[in-house]
């Protein structure tokens, strides 16, 4: 009879959270910050139109809200190690970037391609090709579709020959790497 026990928490499904929460804090403290202002203006004896005033507050909330979003993320605490590539200059490979992602977009097909030769032929393939198509139309006006003639003698025989005749077997990275040096010459 003396024993305290607090009732325990509902089973199942919570109150959502509402989607006007975060809305009617912003206004709330868009009110409060125009009163604020509203009595400090009208004690030094400036007088603003309220609506401008709003706004303002508006403006600088919203771009308060803006910047916290886009913030990076914060500084690891000074007993933590600092993740390598970070403090001593090498790359952090495990860091989520936009290099990374482009290469992750090569490194997969390739890496997925080196067991089964089709899918080379399937995947990577027709990238490389598309590659060489820009480079020619940028530098010099033509696609292999285009012009075929003059697309042969700008990619020269070895690039025109593996990009018309797939390979049967999946080219080793020591090709490859020609195949991009050549791709870097037109």
């Amino acid at each position: 009879m003396l024993a305290f026990e607090e009732e325990a928490a509902p089973v199942g499904p919570g109150p959502r959270p509402s989607r006007w929460r975060p809305v009617l804090r912003l206004l709330a403290w868009a009110a409060a910050m125009v009163a604020v202002l509203l009595v400090v203006l009208r004690a030094v004896g400036l007088q603003v139109s309220v609506p401008v005033l709003v706004a303002g507050v508006l403006a600088v909330l919203a771009v308060r809200r803006v910047t916290a979003l886009l913030a990076p993320p914060p500084p690891q605490p000074a007993g933590g190690r600092a993740p390598v590539g970070e403090e001593d200059g090498s790359y952090n490979f495990g860091a989520r970037d936009a290099l990374r992602t482009a290469i992750n977009r090569w490194e997969w097909p390739l890496d997925w391609s080196s067991t089964r030769p089709e899918r080379f032929t399937g995947t990577v393939l027709p990238r490389i090709g598309e590659l060489a198509d820009e480079r020619m139309r940028l530098k010099h006006g033509v696609t292999r579709e285009s012009d075929p003639a003059r697309a042969r003698v700008l990619l020269g025989d070895r690039l025109w020959t593996f990009l018309e005749t797939p390979p049967r077997r999946t080219p080793s990275p020591r090709d490859l790497a020609v195949i991009v040096a050549e791709l870097e010459k037109i």
